[in-house]
């Protein structure tokens, strides 16, 4: 095995350095740095940089293959996220675009084999805390600044109580617990309102959690593969979801994302880069209506059923939603409603795609892209049929081509709607010939479906959304759709006031690509929160090593968050478009509770990703690697190691539902000789988080 160079310090290497034998070296330009390793055992390199146009390698003096490194999956460098690296690569260039001079910390991950780049962290004043030795005895623990004596506490993870006598308790923490300790009084205040700024949102992706009435499975005409189902639907529903509240109500949850349950296009597309399976809109990204539910998901009447019955149960209801693109067409769509163009003529359209077109499967030599190969893309006329000119820029006919901006651009060559015209247009083209619930006015693509999403808010109480890929559309669409959704729930409150939980309005949070505890101009334009990237990436896997490194972290959190009432972040570990972390980090189910610790002590908003309480497994991706990160929830495997995984998360949940200082109050660092604590207090509520080691 090659030994990676051990040093004491990073830097640029002078002309004259001679570079250790085996050394990873980052070389930009004439400039080289070695990789050396830090604290969490990254390996590390810096470059100062001038604004301008590079390219650069990482590899080892030899080129060899386990240390010659190149992106496997982008084409160039996007900052502030892990890119997947080829570690034996032949052709090491790698394009680097610099906007702003200043120096740029290139972190490797070497045991996943991911690469980031950012800006160097400014110097760090904070105190790093010791990490405390473990002992097989208990531990006692100063509380006087916290619980006064005679007051009786908790330990919230494993229920041992003791009373506080001359300012200490003892107590052992329990073997799941990571060498945590939850302190709170055992003699609870009244329950605290619920607030958007403490909720613990449970992130599921309803085609791959439960099902709850197969008999919508096929849907459409939609099948399976046969094959490894990467991209099919999978029968989970909006009665799954219903029936596994009391799950999810289990892990202190107070509110659920769910992906879109609106319809989807019909067909399929090719999966992947290599279309190595027919990928279908499961996931709710690939919009066709947005007044009617997707069939797979369910009827209105169980829409219904699950809203009502998750807020009986205090759990809020947040829709994940879609304004910068619509679906692929697809040939079921093309066949189904009537818009554009083979090259075949009827017969030969019945004898190579079949009665159904939906159901032509690739031969030999083609892949589940070469479907387009009988697609006519350029009639005009026959495109006209689908959306309009009016609705959406694609390159596909006269369509308006795409642009280059955030705001115009195709992502994924998904077709872009144009959200920012003020041209009103009536319906899409083909909804003429679709059961649809929308009404034929003029108004412009914006204000059709800020009218669409508000409806479903307005007729079933949905409490919130997470707005998917936020920045490419123009901030002004957001405070419009803010500003009536915030309308329209107050209506169906006001309706409705024996369902309705409590006043607070619509709540919205959003997906900006590395975004992290900064307010950005998001939070004037609608927004009461913004996913934050960083902690999967940069906070959470300190955790793994030691949990009293989180305290510098946690710190700027409260600061940050606390100090300004209208502002917040939602905090993950795991999520569909990234990795979860029980593949791609943990390495033993300790690790996943040492992560679980991480998360749900977190300052502000968390959100847990389905899974990631009983450590499910990545998937098979075929030759797109998120497709990994959504797999089937696996019910039948919770038992033994998960199980205790699981009521580790249930316990740290419920703590937190009882604790808003947990994620609202002020970091108070009590570290004492022998172990860490901190201290989170907000108005009359306080509780001590204690780690002894492990």
């Amino acid at each position: 095995m090659k030994k990676t160079i051990l040093a004491l310090s990073i830097g640029l290497l002078s002309a004259c350095s001679q570079i250790p034998e085996n050394a990873i070296v980052l070389s930009v330009g004439d400039d080289t740095a070695v990789f050396e390793p830090n604290s969490n055992g990254l390996l590390v390199a810096e470059q100062k940089l001038e604004k301008g146009s590079y390219t650069f390698t990482i590899a080892d003096s030899n080129q060899s293959c386990g240390s010659s490194f190149a992106l496997a999956e982008e084409s160039r460098i996007k900052f502030n996220r892990p890119l997947k690296m080829d570690n034996c690569a032949t052709d090491a260039q790698m394009p680097l675009r610099i906007f702003k001079a200043n120096t740029y910390q290139f972190t490797l991950n070497p045991t996943t084999n991911e690469l980031t780049v950012r800006l160097k962290p400014k110097k760090n004043q904070d105190i790093t805390y010791s990490c405390p030795v473990a002992t097989n005895t208990p531990k006692t623990i100063n509380v006087e600044q916290t619980f006064n004596d005679g007051t009786v506490v908790r330990d919230a993870l494993t229920g041992q109580q003791a009373t506080v006598a001359n300012g200490s308790v003892t107590m052992q923490p329990g073997p799941m617990s990571q060498g945590l300790l939850l302190l709170e009084e055992v003699e609870q205040q009244a329950e605290k309102p619920f607030s958007w700024d403490n909720a613990t949102v449970y992130f599921v992706m309803t085609d791959r959690f439960y099902n709850g009435n197969p008999d919508n499975d096929n849907s459409y005409g939609r099948s399976k593969d046969g094959k490894y189902e990467i991209g099919t639907f999978h029968g989970g529903d909006l009665a799954g979801l219903t029936k596994k509240l009391d799950y999810i109500e289990s892990l202190g949850v107070n509110a659920i994302w769910i992906t879109s349950p609106l319809e989807q296009i019909h067909g399929w597309v090719g999966g992947g880069d290599k279309g190595d399976f027919k990928h279908y809109g499961y996931h709710g990204y690939y919009h066709q209506d947005w007044t009617k539910l997707d069939a797979n998901m369910g009827t209105e009447d169980e829409l219904r059923t699950f809203v009502d019955t998750a807020h009986k149960k205090g759990i809020r209801v947040i829709w994940d939603v879609v304004m910068n693109h619509t679906g692929y067409a697809t040939l079921a769509d093309m066949q189904e409603f009537g818009f554009g163009q083979l090259y075949l003529d009827d017969q030969e359209a019945k004898e190579v795609l079949g009665e159904k077109w939906t159901d032509w499967q690739p031969k030999s030599g083609q892949s589940w892209h070469s479907f387009n190969d009988y697609i006519k893309y350029g009639d005009s006329e026959a495109w006209d049929k689908w959306w309009g000119k009016d609705w959406i820029r694609t390159d596909i006919g006269e369509y308006d081509a795409p642009g280059y901006n955030d705001i115009t651009m195709s992502l994924n060559y998904l077709p872009d709607l144009k959200t920012e015209s003020t041209q009103k247009t009536g319906l899409p083209n083909f909804f003429r010939n679709k059961d649809t619930n929308a009404q034929d006015k003029l108004k412009t693509p914006r204000e059709h479906l800020i009218t669409w999403l508000s409806d479903w808010v307005r007729d079933y109480g949905i409490d919130g959304f997470r707005v998917d890929t936020a920045k490419h559309v123009e901030m002004e669409a957001w405070a419009e759709l803010k500003a009536s959704t915030t309308q329209a729930l107050a209506q169906w409150k006001q309706n409705n006031p024996d369902k309705a939980l409590d006043d607070l309005p619509f709540w919205m949070t959003g997906e900006v690509w590395a975004h992290s505890v900064v307010k950005s101009p998001y939070f004037d334009n609608g927004f009461d929160s913004i996913i934050n990237f960083e902690f999967q990436s940069d906070v959470a896997p300190k955790a793994l090593k030691c949990f009293a490194q989180l305290d510098s972290d946690y710190r700027r959190y409260a600061e940050r968050i606390n100090s300004d009432p209208e502002f917040n972040v939602l905090s993950y570990l795991s999520s569909h478009d990234t990795q979860l972390f029980w593949s791609a980090r943990s390495r033993s189910f300790d690790d996943q509770a040492r992560a679980a610790n991480a998360l749900m002590l977190a300052p502000g908003a968390v959100q847990i990703y389905y899974g990631d309480e009983i450590a499910r497994d990545f998937g098979v991706t075929g030759s797109d690697p998120t497709q990994g990160t959504r797999s089937d929830m696996p019910w039948d495997k919770i038992h033994g190691e998960r199980e205790d995984l699981l009521q580790h998360w249930q316990k740290l949940g419920e703590f937190r539902k009882r604790h808003p200082a947990v994620a609202q109050g002020k970091h108070i660092t009590r570290n004492q000789e022998g172990y860490y604590a901190f201290e989170r207090q907000y108005h009359d509520d306080k509780v001590l988080i204690v780690y002894t080691g492990e």
